[in-house]
């Protein structure tokens, strides 16, 4: 058994640690960009389906010591209209990840990580109307992206960013909303085999150094310039999508 556990450390891609690291860093200081950061390189190295289980296990667990906290400030009603797309979503998402042919997974997640990116460094905000209909198709967004790659912030972010919302609600009902979308996730991860001892056992040799990372972006907010460090995450997110991309596999890997 022991043999077994170091030949599995062995051969472990030991650079996902330092990105997992950085990824923490950027998740600590801004509240957003680790899986932005972590799955297009973790993808080239493990494959797609190894790696969004690792992203949901390393970024969803820490937070759950959040829910109550958030469940008390958030507005429940709106999270829950938010989440009927989730629902649907969700499981549509992980089932693009089980069944899209690896290479084109890669390249489908390069290029969803970059438009979200331009999302991102745009600083684009959802002013229009808000119904019904809109927060569910925006949850079902969010939960096809997470579903299939762990990315599904940057669509609810803009949303709930340009409605005129006190700061503590609207981290409230990030907090709550994203805890729901990752029971969401790993349910449909179990379902398809995505979530299983290989990714647990890769999560935990990762989780140390996000932890690690998180807890040191944390530290730091407050005590670095908020815009330099937002585009140093979106310069670390631009570079994590190209080496990700596959046409440059011959070269780095």
């Amino acid at each position: 058994m022991l043999d077994s556990l170091i030949a599995f450390a062995a051969d472990f891609p030991l650079t996902l640690v330092f990105v997992a690291f950085i990824a923490g860093l950027a998740r600590g200081f801004s509240g957003f960009g680790a899986a932005l950061i972590f799955m297009p390189l973790a993808s080239a190295w493990l494959g797609a389906f190894l790696a969004a289980p690792m992203v949901l296990l390393m970024d969803s667990l820490p937070t759950l010591g959040l829910l109550p906290g958030a469940w008390r400030r958030a507005d429940r009603h709106e999270v829950a209209v938010m989440f009927i797309g989730v629902l649907v979503g969700g499981p549509m998402g992980a089932f693009l990840l089980a069944t899209l042919p690896p290479l084109l997974l890669r390249w489908s997640i390069v290029t969803v990580v970059f438009g979200l990116l331009i999302l991102l460094v745009s600083g684009w905000r959802y002013h229009g109307p808000t119904t019904r209909k809109i927060s569910i198709g925006v949850g079902w967004m969010s939960g096809l992206l997470a579903g299939a790659a762990q990315v599904g912030g940057p669509p609810v972010v803009a949303y709930w960013l340009g409605r005129a919302l006190a700061p503590e609600r609207v981290r409230a009902n990030l907090t709550l909303f994203f805890i729901g979308t990752s029971l969401v996730a790993a349910a449909s991860y179990t379902v398809s085999g995505a979530l299983n001892s290989s990714a647990i056992a890769h999560a935990a040799l990762v989780m140390p150094g996000y932890a690690l990372g998180v807890l040191l972006g944390a530290h730091a907010f407050g005590r670095a310039p908020r815009e330099f460090f937002r585009h140093v995450c979106h310069a670390l997110i631009a570079i994590s999508a190209i080496l990700g991309m596959p046409i440059l596999d011959p070269f780095l890997r």
